[in-house]
């Protein structure tokens, strides 16, 4: 199930690559940015992680906190930190849960073939915890760029 803008964001509280948790509710009274990734240390979502980074202090001076979810372990999270100065917190969903409330794991296709996976996805998210845009299936490249220019931020 896809979350519209104007909805309730799941709640959800997950330990992070520098073995704390994080939970949204930690970061209610800011714009949060929960984006969804396949796998760290790959090809497509290191570039996309860079990109985050490379522009957190805008988006930052705009007022939003990043976050990045993914699959993998907390151990995985923080050696993908370290390899790549992320900046931001990455936050490990093993099980899936907080994919699945938000709609960003399910039924994808490559290369004619149909397999269960993390959809590339972003979240924006108000200061009171609500959905106020959700992009499915983005691309790893030049998405934090459009994202930008949808969220008026030089």
């Amino acid at each position: 199930m896809k979350l519209e803008p104007g909805t309730k964001a799941p709640n959800w509280k997950l330990p992070t690559a520098d073995g704390k948790t994080l939970s949204l509710s930690d970061l209610r009274g800011r714009k949060v940015i929960l984006y969804a990734y396949p796998a760290a240390m790959t090809p497509g979502c290191t570039a996309q992680a860079c990109d985050f980074r490379d522009s957190l202090a805008s988006l930052a001076s705009a007022g939003y906190q990043v976050v990045g979810i993914s699959p993998d372990s907390p151990a995985k999270l923080a050696k993908f930190v370290e390899r790549d100065a992320i900046t931001f917190p990455l936050v490990s969903d093993e099980d899936k849960s907080v994919l699945n409330a938000y709609g960003a794991y399910g039924e994808k296709k490559n290369y004619g073939k149909t397999f269960m996976g993390v959809i590339r996805s972003t979240f924006v998210i108000d200061e009171e915890g609500m959905i106020e845009r959700a992009f499915y299936n983005v691309k790893a490249t030049g998405h934090v760029a459009k994202l930008r220019r949808d969220l008026g931020i030089d």
